[in-house]
């Protein structure tokens, strides 16, 4: 989702392979694309960059007047960071609340570990948007990497009824409103299959 968001949001053309997951064949469609056998990977000049951390970086670079990174040498160390805390971190909130776009459970109970993962998580939008989102409504006041990194914890904030002070409310409500994060979700609804589990 997060390359995706990036690629949309900024208007790169793209081609896009869609490789339904947990089936039997799922791990050799992927391995036909990406070396790691995982997704997501661009392939971009006979170039397989995988990892989406990775590929962000690598359209960052590739397409520097998009501005994915803040331009002030603080705040854009400040969202690498927090891009990479979310990259490697929240196994808890990963676990279990997962990614469901068709879902709604607007009682669900986060277990401890969940609620101190979301937890940080708000402290983390709060301090963003406190230091540094004066520009606009996003974390760095304009779109970044880091929003796309942040954007699938929307959408379980919102499958799970997460409740959120001001502040993150009105950023949630932002990303949930970006056209590329309308047209994912709205993809998602859409697609025939379901991942039992």
């Amino acid at each position: 989702m997060r390359p995706w968001i990036v690629m949309k949001h900024i208007g790169i053309e793209f081609e896009e392979v869609l490789i339904p997951l947990y089936r039997p064949q799922s791990k050799a469609e992927i391995l036909k694309h990406s070396p790691s056998g995982k997704v997501p990977t661009l392939i971009h000049r006979g170039a397989a960059i995988w990892d989406s951390l990775a590929i962000c970086e690598y359209l960052a670079e590739s397409f520097p007047n998009a501005h994915l990174w803040p331009q002030d040498r603080a705040a854009r160390a400040r969202a690498r960071s927090i891009s990479a805390e979310m990259h490697s971190g929240f196994q808890n909130l990963r676990q279990t609340m997962g990614m469901d776009l068709r879902a709604s459970h607007p009682d669900h109970k986060p277990t401890p570990e969940a609620a101190a993962d979301i937890e940080r998580i708000v402290a983390i939008w709060n301090g963003c948007r406190e230091e540094f989102g004066a520009g606009g409504e996003f974390l760095f006041g304009s779109f970044t990497i880091a929003d796309a990194m942040y954007a699938p914890v929307v959408t379980r904030f919102t499958t799970y009824g997460v409740k959120l002070d001001p502040v993150c409310d009105r950023y949630s409500r932002t990303i949930w409103a970006l056209p590329a994060t309308r047209e994912w979700r709205d993809a998602g609804i859409r697609e025939p299959w379901t991942i039992e589990f």
